[in-house]
C-alpha cells in the first residue's frame, strides 16, 4: 500500500483502518471461527500474485478470514487486497470498510494498477455465483471466469490457489429476496440464522503456478488457452477443497 499522500492510497486504504480492523477481525478468526491455516509458505512475500479461492456461505466472511489469514501468515505483513463486486463498494458504512482496508472495485484498470504496484490480491472466479449456489451445493466448484489467467500472464504474477472449507456451512441459505436492483445488489439472502454459526474455518494455500512462465505473452489473448489455464487453477482448487473435507474432523471441529 503506498499513501497517496491523504492517510490513504490510491484506493482508499487506510493503515489506521486496517489495524483497527484487524484487531477487531482477530476476535472473529481467533474465537469464533477458529481458524487454522496450512501452506501459508506459498504466499509471496513480495512481489504481484493472485489468490484464486472458492466462494461461499451467504454472507463473505471467507474473504475477511482470507484477508486476516495473509496478515498474519506474512512476514512481513502483507495487505490482501479482495477484488469486490461493484455493488459491495456502494453499499452504505459497508462500502467504506471494505475499501479503508483494501478491497478494490473489480475493473481491469484498477486491477492491472494493483498487479502493476507488486500487490497481493485476492480473485473469487465464481463470483456471486458462489454465494449464490445454496447449502445443498456446497463446495462444488463452479466455473471459474478467465480474468484471472489473463492477468497471470499477461503481469507476470503467480497464481496462488486457495481453498476454505468450513464457511459455506456458516450460514445456510434458505431463500432469496429480489430487491431491485437497490445498490446494484442482486439479491437479499434469507439465512437460516441472522449470525454465522461458529464452523471452524480452514485455510489451505497450495504451491504457486507460474502462468507466465508457461504460456508465450500472446496467450492472454487467446481464449482457448485461457480456458485451459483456468481449468488448471479450477483443478488446483478442488484438490484442496477435497483434501480439507477430507482431513476436518467435523463442521465444528
Amino acid at each position: 500500500m503506498t499513501d497517496a499522500g491523504h492517510g490513504f492510497d490510491v484506493f482508499g486504504a487506510s493503515p489506521v483502518w486496517v489495524e483497527h480492523a484487524e484487531r477487531a477481525v482477530s476476535l472473529l478468526y481467533d474465537r469464533w471461527f477458529r481458524v487454522t491455516s496450512r501452506g501459508s509458505e506459498h504466499l509471496p512475500s513480495t512481489g504481484p500474485a493472485i489468490l484464486v479461492s472458492n466462494h461461499g456461505g451467504t454472507l463473505p466472511f471467507d474473504a475477511v478470514m482470507l484477508w486476516m489469514d495473509v496478515l498474519r501468515h506474512t512476514h512481513p505483513p502483507r495487505l490482501l487486497r479482495p477484488i469486490a463486486d461493484h455493488f459491495l463498494l456502494k453499499l452504505p458504512y459497508i462500502g467504506n470498510l471494505a475499501m479503508r482496508t483494501g478491497s478494490v472495485g473489480g475493473t481491469r484498470g484498477n486491477v492491472r494498477k494493483l498487479l502493476d504496484d507488486g500487490e497481493l490480491i485476492l480473485v473469487f472466479p465464481e463470483g456471486v455465483r458462489g454465494m449464490a449456489k445454496g447449502f445443498a451445493r456446497r463446495y462444488e466448484l463452479g466455473h471459474f471466469s478467465v480474468g484471472h489467467v489473463e492477468l497471470s500472464i499477461r503481469h507476470r504474477a503467480p497464481v496462488v490457489p486457495t481453498a476454505v472449507v468450513g464457511a459455506e456451512e456458516q450460514m445456510p441459505q434458505i431463500g432469496r429476496v429480489p430487491v431491485g436492483g437497490l445498490f446494484g445488489v442482486p439479491y437479499l439472502p434469507i439465512p437460516l440464522s441472522p449470525l454465522p454459526l461458529p464452523v471452524r474455518y480452514h485455510v489451505y494455500y497450495g504451491e504457486p503456478i507460474a502462468l507466465h512462465d508457461e504460456y508465450p505473452p500472446e496467450a492472454a489473448d487467446d481464449p482457448r488457452a485461457l480456458e485451459g489455464a483456468a481449468e488448471r487453477v479450477h483443478l488446483a482448487v478442488a484438490r484442496l477443497i477435497d483434501e480439507g473435507l477430507r482431513e476436518r474432523l467435523g463442521v465444528f471441529r
